[in-house]
């Protein structure tokens, strides 16, 4: 599998590394290896330093309170990660583009990825596809790639949560009340 930015692959690694922080130099380089992510040189501290300071970067996207917040920001982590980009076959897994230039570290790599990425992500399906969980205590960050582009929860689970709870409270306000001082039975 290429990690294309055309994909949704970007923003789904963004969304995941985000939501789990990778904790060392090896947990990132793992992560991103089972995302498909071909890694082309070791991974340091100073890999996993610039990814969590691109992670911040990209949690303010998807926090933006406006689609010209957002674009703004985007377009500073574009500037950020600028590069040419690049016709590659680096693994001899098969020609693809690549937005960075040849042997980058991973940290670099992962900045014009996730930059790249989340903005043909947002022009392509829309400024509002990025987004965090719509149950209250929950934070998890998506990136919406359904059809219709009305995701709401980061997962069934917290979409089941959610039904159940305004369920029970379409029930309790349906229930008379019982008049003061009314015995029971």
């Amino acid at each position: 599998m290429h990690l294309n930015p055309y994909g949704e692959d970007a923003v789904n690694l963004a969304a995941d590394l985000v939501n789990r922080w990778p904790g060392s130099a090896g947990e990132l380089a793992d992560r991103c290896r089972a995302a498909g992510l071909v890694l082309e040189r070791p991974v340091t501290q100073q890999d996993l330093d610039r990814a969590h300071a691109v992670l911040d970067a990209w949690e303010e996207v998807v926090d933006a309170p406006d689609d010209h917040r957002r674009a703004e920001l985007v377009n500073r982590m574009l500037a950020q990660s600028a590069a040419h980009p690049r016709l590659t076959d680096h693994a001899g897994s098969g020609w693809h583009l690549h937005y960075r230039d040849d042997r980058q570290p991973l940290g670099a790599v992962l900045s014009s990825l996730i930059s790249v990425g989340t903005a043909l992500h947002l022009a392509g399906r829309g400024m509002h596809r990025l987004r965090r969980c719509a149950v209250t205590e929950c934070t998890t960050i998506f990136a919406d790639t359904s059809r219709t582009g009305r995701q709401r929860y980061c997962s069934q689970r917290c979409a089941n949560r959610d039904a159940v709870r305004r369920h029970r409270a379409g029930r309790a306000l349906s229930r008379p009340a019982s008049p003061a001082g009314a015995a029971g039975p």
